[in-house]
């Protein structure tokens, strides 16, 4: 256990987090160069596109430090915008430490200060990174100011890279070796894992991203989901290098897989515990919350004949997207179609652009509206 880190990288929206991921697995050859492609963990077209995460990904990198010693540096890659902080929050529960990354020549921005917060909430040890320094507009020591200033972090420790130009990278292998602490836990105790994604695979059912905090999980194992009791048997566990990598088994501090022939989304809940149904743990990991949709809207078809597809091309989303909510409605203008909740206004769109892309649908949807509450004078209250 000694030899693991599992960390995350945080930063503001376009201060190079996709790309320094993409340097790490370069230099850790994860990938062969004739595979490799820029922002490799960014499997959708519209975050290609975009320049933005939307799902997460977990990536374990093999690599040699300059002590000739080997180790498996677990990266959690996060969500950038701040509709996924929920997403963000499980993540940076499941490492012990993070890379934040500052932007040289943009200096500290809002969200810079929300994820370092974020993260000092579950106690991360905290690396900071200059990223960018080959950009003529570059200017290190104010931004190095800033961060003792506006974060209270230690200049000294800063280090200074470039993702672009694959800069200062062996530094940032060697920092996390050596900065971050290594995970604890005892893997002859029940049981305990976090749920901080998952993903469904039409052929295996829902692939479960799972970081184990205390005991051992294996093929055959039957496992507990312990906010809904549901219980299944596992199929195979494993690590994920790009591909899915079975393994025999995983234990105290990893990060990985499970499969367990597993039909809905719905049922493997982000941030949920999994302990084994005939030996639990005693206690749920704390920090579970069901996510709330803030911004609703309407969805319907361009032409009536098209609300079956509609309704299937949901279903099937629904089981990637375990945070989209939405029920059946009708309208006197538009006909029969879907009222739909979501995280945010970046969330909608990307519904919007998946559901027109993936399943060739034309849709309308309606203006976002929020939930209001209204107290009557009797001061009962109603949602609306």
């Amino acid at each position: 256990m000694k030899n693991i880190r599992n960390f995350s990288i945080v930063a503001h929206i376009d201060h190079g987090k996709s790309t320094l991921s993409d340097r790490l697995i370069q230099t850790t050859h994860v990938v062969l160069d004739r595979d490799f492609k820029d922002q490799i963990l960014d499997s959708m077209d519209i975050e290609r596109e975009r320049g933005i995460t939307i799902k997460s990904q977990t990536i374990c990198l093999p690599y040699t430090a300059k002590n000739n010693q080997s180790y498996f540096l677990n990266l959690i890659d996060t969500p950038g915008h701040v509709d996924f902080t929920y997403e963000v929050s499980r993540a940076l529960a499941s490492c012990e430490g993070a890379l934040l990354l500052v932007d040289a020549s943009q200096g500290v921005e809002a969200q810079t200060l929300a994820n370092l917060y974020l993260a000092l909430e579950h106690d991360l040890e905290i690396i900071p990174v200059i990223n960018k320094i080959d950009l003529p507009s570059a200017d290190i020591d104010r931004v190095k100011q800033q961060i003792e200033d506006d974060l209270g972090l230690d200049p000294e420790t800063v280090l200074l890279t470039s993702a672009k130009e694959g800069i200062g990278i062996e530094e940032v292998l060697e920092g996390i070796v050596n900065c971050l602490p290594p995970p604890s836990g005892d893997p002859e105790l029940p049981l305990k894992a976090l749920i901080f994604d998952s993903h469904y695979d039409s052929f295996r059912g829902t692939v479960v991203h799972i970081r184990v905090f205390q005991g051992t999980v294996k093929p055959k194992d039957v496992i507990m989901f312990m906010s809904n009791k549901a219980a299944y048997k596992v199929e195979e566990v494993g690590i994920f290098q790009i591909e899915r990598i079975p393994r025999k088994e995983l234990s105290a501090g990893e990060v990985g897989y499970i499969i367990a022939g597993i039909k809905t989304v719905s049922d493997t809940r982000c941030g949920d515990t999994i302990t084994l149904k005939h030996r639990p743990c005693n206690a749920a990991m704390p920090g579970f919350k069901e996510t709330k949709p803030v911004v609703f809207s309407s969805i319907y078809p361009v032409a009536s004949d098209g609300y079956e597809d509609l309704a299937v091309g949901l279903e099937k989303l629904k089981l990637n997207d375990a945070s989209l909510i939405y029920e059946k409605d009708t309208s006197v203008a538009l006909g029969f179609g879907f009222r739909c909740g979501f995280l945010g206004l970046l969330h909608l769109e990307v519904v919007q652009e998946r559901l027109e892309r993936e399943y060739d649908l034309s849709l309308i949807l309606t203006a976002p509206s929020v939930r209001y509450e209204l107290i009557m004078n009797d001061g009962s209250s109603k949602i609306i």
